[in-house]
């Protein structure tokens, strides 16, 4: 019996290419002190899901689909009295990918994905933290290929977040854009 295991395309060109890359680019003298993807998270607010609870299960189901992982529902912290919103009242969900899963999700989200986007010119290099980690506002959840558009009832927006260990966003920049992610205006050397 062969336990060959399953390494994503995207996991293997880290360790093949983008790592020995960012190791000559910033001369670190370790490869542990490569900045390295660490996880994914995907976050959605449901609006209307104070008034149709049916809402937020649609959105869990999608998300689940979008994502290959199951999805939670993210809840209310505090009352707000104008929202008719109570504490601990289902508003939005979410999922965090780590490993495997989180590499397939970028593949299918850099070759997929965003080239589906209506008139697509990149993504912004300007949406980094300062501490490494980019965040992605998606306007519309049918660009993902995994979600069939007849079933679709309300076309909502979603924010992907890539957590790395870069330690600022010129490391964070580079691994991201080793990695294929199509950015905007790409700085010249």
């Amino acid at each position: 019996m062969s336990t060959a295991t399953y390494t994503p395309r995207l996991q293997s060109k880290y360790h093949n290419e983008v790592a020995p890359a960012l190791m000559k680019k910033f001369s670190y003298k370790s490869v542990m002190q490569v900045p390295k993807l660490t996880k994914i998270c995907l976050n959605r607010g449901v609006n209307g899901a104070v008034a149709d609870k049916k809402l937020i299960d649609i959105a869990i189901e999608e998300m689940t689909t979008i994502s290959g992982q199951k999805a939670q529902a993210t809840k209310s912290k505090k009352d707000i009295s104008n929202f008719k919103l109570r504490k601990h009242m289902p508003i939005g969900t979410r999922v965090t990918l780590r490993g495997v899963k989180m590499y397939e999700f970028l593949d299918r989200l850099i070759s997929a994905s965003l080239p589906r986007v209506r008139d697509f010119k990149g993504v912004s290099e300007k949406a980094f933290d300062g501490r490494g980690n980019y965040t992605l506002g998606i306007t519309e959840q049918i660009i993902f290929p995994e979600i069939d558009i007849d079933k679709v009832t309300k076309i909502t927006g979603m924010d992907i977040t890539l957590v790395t260990t870069a330690e600022n966003n010129e490391e964070a920049y580079e691994l991201l854009k080793e990695l294929g992610m199509p950015f905007k205006n790409m700085k010249k050397d």
